[in-house]
């Protein structure tokens, strides 16, 4: 009996993993064991690294504070700089920061939603959700930021909302989001003074709004 247990505790799979070769005696087991050795390493052996990088990831991320984990957007023009170019005021300039800028061709801008902005009281007092036709003329703002230079000939004096298309509003914008605001000029008909664009706003990295803007330019 004491032969047979020791038989038995020998085939468990932390021993044969160890010692394979040293099992058995017979030819026949010895082969079994060594055709039976290779898949169990090259099966296990990934899934141990995988786990291993797995768990430092997660040690690594643990020993970052959540207010230091994630950077700040860039500023390539601030509230100061915006003002020199785009003619609004409050209540009405919805362009807080420019994080991305290339006159005459694109901007990407952010507006943060906060729960004191003046049209939060009346839209909606129970559930606050900024206006679409806000967000609109936001992503607006931003492609004036685009073509007010003088690079591109337009000038503030001289530059108006000329149309919409294809508007989709994908999902509310509430208080605390910060609104990231991409508009591109697609096609620009100098002697018309017509600006073509295409804008996207983003939440988290998901779409909020999109559409197609038409904007009327001239020269001083």
């Amino acid at each position: 009996m004491a032969a047979s247990s020791n038989s038995l505790s020998s085939l468990t799979p932390a021993r044969s993993l160890d010692r394979p070769r040293k099992l058995f005696d017979s030819p026949m087991s010895l082969s079994l064991q060594r055709s039976s050795s290779f898949p169990l390493k090259s099966s296990r052996q990934p899934n141990l690294v995988a786990l291993c990088c797995l768990n430092g990831s997660k040690d690594a991320g643990k020993d970052i504070p959540i207010e230091k984990k994630y950077p700040a957007f860039p500023t390539v023009m601030d509230i100061n700089q915006i003002r020199e170019i785009l003619p609004h005021r409050f209540p009405f300039l919805l362009v807080d920061r420019v994080i991305e800028y290339n006159p005459g061709v694109s901007a990407v801008a952010i507006k943060n939603v906060t729960i004191n902005d003046n049209f939060f009281p009346g839209h909606f007092p129970e559930r606050p959700i900024m206006p679409g036709v806000l967000m609109v003329e936001a992503m607006a703002q931003v492609g004036g930021l685009v073509m007010l230079q003088p690079e591109v000939g337009g000038s503030r004096e001289n530059f108006f909302f000329a149309g919409i298309d294809k508007v989709r509003f994908r999902k509310p914008v509430i208080a605390g989001d910060t609104l990231v605001m991409r508009m591109t000029l697609v096609k620009l008909q100098k002697r018309f003074g017509v600006a073509k664009m295409e804008g996207k706003a983003y939440v988290g990295g998901e779409v909020v709004c999109e559409g197609e803007f038409l904007m009327a330019t001239g020269s001083e």
